[in-house]
């Protein structure tokens, strides 16, 4: 008997009654129920994760910035949560969500805390903290609504984060053009106070030269208050021969009113001199305390921190004593100097009357007498006061070569300060409104992603059908020689017919796994929707697959019987853990990474994958070879059982067997 009669004669066991035929239907369609109705349930779960309810919580009660601006972070989390649709999102309190949680109405909770916007802009004073999302679930409830938990405020972080990185960016470079903008005042400022700093400088100098002039006068002005003094000691001393000389008195009289006049018109010049050099002293006092008033602000302005512009203050206020001094000196001396005028005009008044009353002097000889003596007492008064002015005209004097040296220190840094702010304003960032936008962007999210995948499984489902595909073979298999005999003793009659019977027990199984690898093929591929990169050769793949798990079960049920179906279940039990059909194999621990290089279905899903998604398919002739050589190996182990069956039968009817 030939394999192909063996096959069709099982086939027609079989089919040769209506159960029997029904039954055959439900094990064709075996597989394709469990691959098609799997792969349908879960062909793309997180498309339907709007259903999924989830509760978020808002207990931020925000803070306000350095700038005045309120900061309410908590409500943008929730807004944005909610406008996103991904999840049946609801914003609800703390109690409701807690009870929700726990009665099985929200997948899970995400609380926004009361201090989640204060911990986001802790930064700005320097005490930084980390701004914490709670996410609470119930495991009870479905233990991958944790993981999806997880994902979602992965993502809020990631949102959150890059926005405070944006802001922060922002507000980074705004602040760069601010200084810039600052910087650009400082050094116009500077200019400013440069050429101030130089009139100041100019000014000085000539108040210098001035207060020179000034202590040379007040010499000349006291060499003539000495000779004024004593010739009004003489004067006093001469009245006493007065009375005998009234004959040469009028003209006396007239020289000494010539005399006076000279000497008034002197102290006059030097009065008109000694004023305007006071005149000088006060508007420069006037103006430094003009320039003190303006100073702190234009400093500030030009971008000073409060420290340096103390410094310069302390500074201009110690350049500044001298100067006051020597102005109070300058304006004292002026008095006496006009003092001074004033009574040489009167001198030279009396002494025009003297002359005009030359006859009538020689009855107020006596008077002039007194009035003599008085002027020898205002002399030395004069000559004490001209000292007295001699001296705080050198004081002045000094006074202006320190203000003139300081006022050069001012101008000279001054300039270098307008030079380096100006070179300064230069090396600072000045970037446009488009370029900060664009920048803080690339701050707020510095990495992106390109994803480029070799092969690509369209969907959740697509990544899950090579290996359910392999399992509903294995399983399609398993149901099938339920009813199926591995041999058919009856026809093993001699030696010669071992293999027919061995291969003709596994062919008719074998065509009916071709006809469950192509029903389960086309449900998957046009009932479920999946797309496959190979269709035609993943349908010849899987009838490979069919063949070869038929071969191994058949020959492990003709070698050992029921026992070889209870080995078939365990076989299966351990290639669903160690294939590699959801995770990568090689996170298995290291037995199941030992049995997945030797099992079957791990060429069998390895393949599929390759055909399905369009991978290189580098691998795919050691998938198939290992396929071939299970399948080998297993008809070979199913011949040994059928000699061993006829062994056996010829041993019970006692012929001879033949070698």
């Amino acid at each position: 008997m030939t394999a192909l009669r063996v096959a069709l004669t099982e086939l027609r066991r079989l089919t040769d009654t209506t159960f029997a035929k029904v039954a055959l239907v439900a094990m064709l369609v075996v597989p394709s129920l469990y691959a098609g109705l799997y792969l349908y349930a879960n062909k793309d779960p997180y498309a339907n994760l709007d259903g999924l309810p989830a509760a978020v919580v808002v207990e931020d009660r925000g803070t306000t910035l350095a700038d005045g601006e309120k900061l309410q972070v908590g409500d943008e989390v929730a807004s944005t949560l909610l406008k996103a649709h991904d999840l049946d999102w609801r914003e609800v309190d703390a109690a409701q969500a807690k009870r929700g949680l726990a009665e099985g109405d929200y997948a899970f909770v995400l609380t926004v805390p009361a201090t989640f916007s204060e911990d986001l802009a802790s930064s700005a004073d320097f005490t930084p903290r980390r701004a914490m999302l709670e996410v609470e679930t119930n495991d009870a409830t479905n233990y991958l609504a944790g993981t999806i938990a997880e994902r979602v405020v992965d993502q809020v972080q990631v949102s959150v984060a890059g926005q405070v990185s944006r802001t922060a960016a922002s507000e980074m470079l705004g602040g760069l053009s601010t200084i810039h903008a600052q910087i650009t005042e400082a050094a116009t400022g500077s200019t400013q106070l440069a050429t101030v700093a130089h009139d100041a400088h100019a000014g000085a100098t000539k108040l210098r030269s001035g207060s020179n002039e000034l202590a040379a006068g007040q010499e000349d002005l006291a060499a003539g208050a000495a000779q004024l003094a004593s010739g009004a000691g003489e004067l006093s001393s001469g009245l006493a021969t007065l009375d005998t000389k009234t004959n040469a008195l009028p003209g006396q009289t007239t020289k000494l009113a010539e005399g006076a006049k000279q000497v008034a018109d002197g102290n006059a010049k030097v009065a008109a001199a000694g004023q305007r050099a006071a005149t000088a002293g006060t508007k420069l006092t006037s103006d430094l305390d003009a320039f003190d008033k303006t100073l702190p602000s234009r400093l500030t302005t030009a971008g000073l921190t409060d420290e340096q512009i103390q410094a310069v203050l302390a500074e201009t206020a110690r350049l500044r004593t001298p100067i006051s001094e020597a102005n109070g000196t300058l304006q004292s001396t002026s008095k006496d100097l006009t003092t001074l005028s004033n009574g040489a005009n009167q001198v030279a008044t009396g002494a025009a009357q003297l002359a005009s009353a030359s006859t009538e002097l020689e009855t107020a000889i006596d008077t002039a007498a007194a009035g003599s003596k008085k002027l020898a007492t205002g002399a030395e008064g004069l000559d004490t006061g001209q000292q007295k002015a001699l001296g705080g005209a050198n004081k002045l004097a000094v006074g202006a070569v320190t203000l003139d040296d300081g006022l050069a220190k001012l101008d000279t840094g001054a300039a270098k300060l307008s030079t380096s702010l100006a070179k300064g304003v230069k090396q600072i960032p000045n970037p446009t409104a488009d370029q900060r936008k664009a920048v803080a962007q690339t701050i707020g999210a510095p990495v992106g992603i390109t994803s480029e995948a070799i092969a690509k499984a369209g969907s959740y489902g697509a990544g899950l059908a090579p290996f359910f595909l392999s399992l509903a073979l294995w399983i399609g298999g398993f149901t099938l020689f339920t009813r199926a005999r591995p041999l058919v003793e009856e026809a093993i009659t001699t030696r010669w017919a071992v293999i027919p019977v061995a291969f003709g027990g596994w062919l008719a199984p074998a065509v009916i796994g071709v006809g469950q690898a192509v029903l389960t093929w086309g449900i998957v591929r046009f009932a479920v929707g999946i797309d496959l990169a190979h269709p035609w050769w993943m349908l010849a793949f899987m009838i490979l697959v069919s063949m070869s798990f038929m071969a191994i079960i058949h020959g492990l049920m003709a070698r050992l019987g029921d026992s070889g179906q209870f080995i078939a279940l365990i076989l299966m039990v351990l290639q669903l853990v160690s294939a590699g059909g959801t995770f990568p194999w090689e996170t298995l621990p290291g037995p199941l990474q030992a049995l997945h290089h030797v099992l079957p279905m791990s060429y069998a899903v390895d393949g599929l994958r390759a055909l399905a998604y369009g991978g290189p398919g580098l691998h795919l002739g050691v998938d198939v070879a290992v396929l071939l050589a299970w399948g080998g190996g297993a008809l070979l182990l199913s011949t040994a059982a059928a000699r061993r069956v006829h062994l056996r039968l010829r041993v019970a009817t006692s012929e001879p067997v033949t070698a």
